[in-house]
């Protein structure tokens, strides 16, 4: 994969422009006017922060001047009217008040600060920023562009950086170049933040900026560093600062040359605003996001939206931000801890956003995909995106033609009641899920045997079941099931049972794992779902399903049921708090098992849907996939599954019409199950319809120039007569959910959790 270079789309708000230091070259410091306000107001601050949240935004950059209120009774008297009693305190408020109303992260540049300062703002910003600048102590002397600047002292800068990392800020800093330092200097000054930051490990960016001469400063006439002396700093600061440190510079103070910064070694352009100038250098204006991406393109990197918080410090927020402003970094985020570059979710009634396409496909090595390639597979944008997706299509032309197939068949959840704490579920109403809409249900056997009957009737070749685990329930239960529905519809392929409910089942009847597969077996039961999987990385699972069956727990089910002869799928459920690397890991241990026992029919990708998951509402996790993301497990999955798992389904319900469609194009040959009831997603929030017809699956897929194909389960052909009776099929009847206390189940004394009994 190409290298990324980052901006941050942000807003500049310049809360004011009073400031007690005199630095000679400054021309955002300005003195008091009289009949002008000292501090932007409420409705000034909001107003530029909605105009940055429309236009795309992620961050308000607040940018001051240093304790102003020290210098200028104006700022007294101000803050006063305002109820404070310093600046910084009313840019707690204004941070807090665009976090509010907006969404919008807050990065602040309010000067130096002691550790009172930063406490206050920590819980309302999601990072800090201070330039060192310089260690040139003669700088601040007579003479000097920083005399009279008490805040610009070396030793009092350093100090807040430091006081920053022992209080886990995230922070930004950097270097001033050409204002009178030495080149021995600027070293200094690199190896004083390099020291900070192996000590602390805060610093996620530097900043390598140069100096502008600016009309009407003290400095107006002295010489501007030359390029070159840029370009061998940016060197010199990779040099000092390592690989792994995000280095930028900004693009509008080396006008047309900017691109020229990417050969020193840059990674980041900085904050670029397609709303507000640069209140510190409004002489030199933003380059165009297009004129940035042409000049990374040039230098073979793919350019990206940033957060003003980095992705290593999105990827542990429990250290590194309040838990106030997690909640909203996680709104923002991908899953590589990058700006979420569309606003599609996965269910909701959203267009999904047009992606890049291109004519070339990827060119992989010979072998298979390891979990590092996957991984950066992952990671793939813009163009690099469009031939990952053009790979993966190719790829499934060549194994699976132009044929997209789906079969027709119903769900039934029969239960939703459930014991089980997944953080990532709204369709379970047990004790902590009680305000989650719809009341708890069990559905009776025979309405079960109902509902099946009247899929049969509709041309349906499977019934798929699956529900939550009622406390009441025990392996008896899930026999008599599939006995009840095989006793009156012995043609009717019984797909059923998560690896959840077989070894809840197991477990009760104090049977192993084989045997009791083996006496659903002997009672009909003819594959199972891949549910329960969602990511099998147990360092994920303890965060989202600490209680449910591990990662090992899963493959054994599914390895005791292929050793049976019973086949089975397999699924992911992505986009809450996983990312990448999770992600590598799941498809490699599907494969894995895939080489062991051959049973698994196809991968189901299934993108969190968020709007009602509990883990969500409490702001524990991200607003599920990024469309980019969504596509590219489709298309990932092709490409590393290959040869092992052929098949890869689109789920409908969770992308939409035109998200399944694009998924189609990614590399996926299946369309899923015309479902005729749907409850878990639309309880998580999904919007799209219970049942997708024949008539419209097919419809949607000659849209692509593709040919549809009924299939049955394990992906044979269904008896003509099954498929003639799909088509035209009459409305379903009302299903019967009583209410849970009809159904008289007994709580037992002990719960299976097999996931708390090995952690």
């Amino acid at each position: 994969m190409k290298r990324v270079v980052t901006y941050s789309p942000k807003v500049f708000i310049p809360l004011t422009k009073l400031c007690r230091d005199v630095c000679h070259y400054c021309t955002f410091a300005q003195p008091p006017r009289r009949g002008e306000r000292a501090y932007m107001s409420g409705d000034e601050v909001l107003a530029v922060a909605r105009a940055g949240a429309d236009a795309g935004c992620h961050e308000a950059l607040f940018t001051l001047g240093d304790k102003p209120e020290l210098r200028y009774r104006a700022a007294r008297e101000e803050l006063a009217e305002l109820g404070c009693e310093t600046t910084l305190e009313y840019l707690a408020r204004m941070c807090e008040l665009v976090l509010a109303e907006t969404g919008l992260l807050p990065h602040v540049n309010p000067g130096v600060l002691t550790r009172e300062d930063l406490e206050l703002l920590r819980p309302v910003s999601a990072s800090m920023g201070l330039m060192l600048e310089t260690t040139s102590e003669p700088l601040s002397a007579k003479g000097g562009p920083h005399f009279g600047s008490p805040d610009k002292l070396p030793a009092r800068r350093l100090e807040t950086i430091a006081l920053a990392g022992e209080l886990a800020i995230p922070f930004t800093t950097g270097v001033l170049i050409g204002i009178g330092e030495t080149r021995e200097e600027r070293i200094e000054a690199l190896q004083a933040i390099r020291a900070l930051h192996d000590r602390y490990g805060h610093i996620q960016e530097v900043i390598v900026q140069n100096f502008r001469a600016k009309p009407g400063t003290k400095m107006a006439e002295a010489a501007e560093p030359t390029l070159d002396d840029h370009l061998w700093t940016i060197r010199a600061a990779r040099e000092v600062l390592g690989p792994a440190m995000r280095i930028q510079a900004p693009p509008n103070l080396a006008y047309d040359d900017f691109p020229r910064l990417l050969e020193a070694g840059i990674d980041d352009w900085g904050g670029v605003s397609p709303v507000t100038i640069d209140h510190v250098n409004p002489e030199a204006p933003w380059p165009e996001i297009v004129r940035l991406r042409a000049a990374t393109e040039a230098a073979g990197a793919e350019l990206a939206a940033r957060l003003p918080i980095y992705p290593a410090y999105v990827a542990d927020l429990d250290l590194w931000a309040d838990p106030r402003v997690a909640t909203e970094i996680l709104r923002h985020a991908d899953a590589d801890g990058l700006a979420r570059d569309d606003h599609w979710a996965a269910g909701a009634a959203l267009p999904p956003p047009r992606l890049t396409s291109a004519a070339a496909p990827l060119r992989l090595d010979e072998g298979e995909l390891n979990e590092d390639a996957i991984t950066s597979l992952f990671s793939a944008r813009e163009k690099e995106l469009a031939r990952v997706v053009a790979a993966a299509d190719e790829l499934r032309r060549e194994t699976s033609g132009d044929a997209v197939s789906y079969v027709v068949t119903r769900n039934i959840n029969y239960t939703n009641v459930c014991y089980f704490r997944c953080g990532f579920c709204a369709f379970s109403k047990g004790k902590l899920a009680a305000n989650l809409r719809g009341a708890p249900y069990v559905v009776p056997l025979e309405e079960i045997v109902r509902r099946c009957h009247e899929a049969w009737e509709r041309g349906a070749v499977e019934v798929c079941l699956q529900g939550g685990i009622h406390p009441g329930f025990t392996g008896e239960y899930y026999l008599d099931v599939v006995q009840a529905i095989k006793a009156e519809l012995p043609d009717l392929h019984v797909h059923a049972f998560s690896a959840l409910e077989v070894w809840q089942g197991a477990v009760t009847l104090g049977l192993p794992l084989d045997e009791y597969l083996g006496l659903l077996k002997a009672e009909g039961l003819a594959s199972l779902p891949g549910t329960a999987a969602e990511i099998l990385d147990d360092e994920v699972r303890r965060v989202i399903c600490p209680d449910k069956v591990t990662t090992s727990q899963w493959l054994e089910v599914h390895d005791a049921a292929h050793r049976l002869g019973l086949r089975s799928t397999t699924t992911i459920m992505f986009g809450s708090v996983e990312g990448p690397r999770s992600w590598a890991r799941h498809l490699v241990a599907l494969r894995e098992q895939q080489k062991r026992t051959g049973g698994f029919t196809e991968f189901v990708p299934l993108p969190f849907v968020h709007m009602e998951a509990p883990i969500y509402l409490q702001g524990r996790a991200r607003p599920g996939p990024t469309f980019r993301e969504a596509v590219l497990m489709h298309a990932v999955a092709r490409l590393a599954l290959h040869p092992w798992i052929t098949n890869i389904q689109a789920s409908w319900v969770k992308l939409g019409i035109e998200g399944a469609q694009a998924a189609l194009r990614a590399g996926a040959n299946d369309l899923g199950g015309t479902l005729m009831n749907e409850s878990i997603s639309r309880a998580a929030g999904a919007s799209h319809g219970q049942e997708m017809p024949p008539e419209r699956m097919e419809a949607a897929i000659r849209e692509l120039g593709r040919e549809p194909r009924q299939r049955t389960t394990l992906y044979g052909t269904p008896d003509p007569e099954r498929t003639m009776r799909s088509y035209g099929a009459p409305p379903l009847a009302e299903p019967l959910n009583p209410h849970v206390n009809e159904a008289g189940l007994k709580r037992p004394q002990r719960l299976v959790r097999p996931g708390l009994a090995v952690s």
